[in-house]
């Protein structure tokens, strides 16, 4: 018997009241130890998607499953097993790296770890030690980005959303970046992120779905796509999809 993945949409579908059609009948799956990329611009679906896996709002069809479980049915249950990663990271200005991280370790429930278990995670995604005691005010994006990384690997969830996770980073943070999403993917991790960064995905994923306007026009496993124009395969699929003028 196959085994069940650890994220699965079915026939995932969102129409707001206004009548967007925001997702369309999209599936697919992500198993332990796989990155799956969601590519695509700026009103793809992309984030109404990872929404969905978090119950922020419900779908009109179809399911968003984590492990087995349909998160706006058994909201909770299903949020125990998944770690969030927002663009934007929400952590308090005013808090230093180590109090967020034992602020937010502590809000999922978690009992609190030892000091040496956050420092771990902390130098894991590279926050070095002068950084651990300073206030997430005067943190940079990629900093703060770290610190959240580093929360959501204190929950140890199995699995993982990242949205836009390398929007606004400098090289250097997102080459570090891309080396912390691969070693939590080796460590059995079920990780789905959000991007519209085509070369970082093809160099972290190992399935890529392109989206367009609320549809998955392609999915493939990135073994397959090796040697390939990425560039100009998402343009044609885009193109094929009625993405773009002719």
């Amino acid at each position: 018997m196959a085994e069940r993945p650890m994220l699965e949409a079915e026939g995932l579908t969102k129409r707001y009241e206004d009548g967007v059609l925001a997702l369309d009948h999209i599936s697919f799956a992500v198993q332990k130890g796989e990155v799956y990329a969601m590519l695509g611009g700026n009103g793809a679906g992309k984030t109404t998607a990872i929404n969905l896996f978090l119950n922020f709002i419900e779908p009109t069809e179809g399911e968003a499953r984590i492990d087995g479980i349909a998160s706006h049915r058994e909201p909770l249950k299903a949020k125990e097993k998944i770690a969030f990663v927002s663009e934007n990271v929400m952590l308090y200005p005013n808090f230093t790296a180590l109090q967020n991280l034992d602020y937010f370790t502590r809000l999922s429930g978690r009992p609190a770890p030892s000091r040496s278990a956050y420092r771990d995670a902390l130098l894991r995604v590279g926050l070095g030690e002068e950084a651990h005691g300073k206030r997430l005010k005067g943190f940079s994006k990629g900093m703060r980005q770290k610190c959240g990384i580093a929360i959501a690997i204190m929950k140890n969830a199995p699995a993982i959303l990242l949205d836009e996770p390398t929007s606004g980073l400098d090289p250097q943070a997102g080459f570090e970046f891309m080396g912390l999403l691969k070693s939590l993917r080796d460590e059995g991790k079920a990780i789905l992120m959000s991007t519209h960064d085509i070369f970082r995905a093809k160099e972290a994923a190992d399935v890529i779905g392109i989206m367009d306007r609320g549809h998955l026009v392609m999915q493939r496993p990135s073994r397959d796509l090796a040697g390939l124009d990425m560039e100009k395969l998402y343009m044609q699929h885009i193109a094929g999809h009625g993405g773009l003028a002719a």
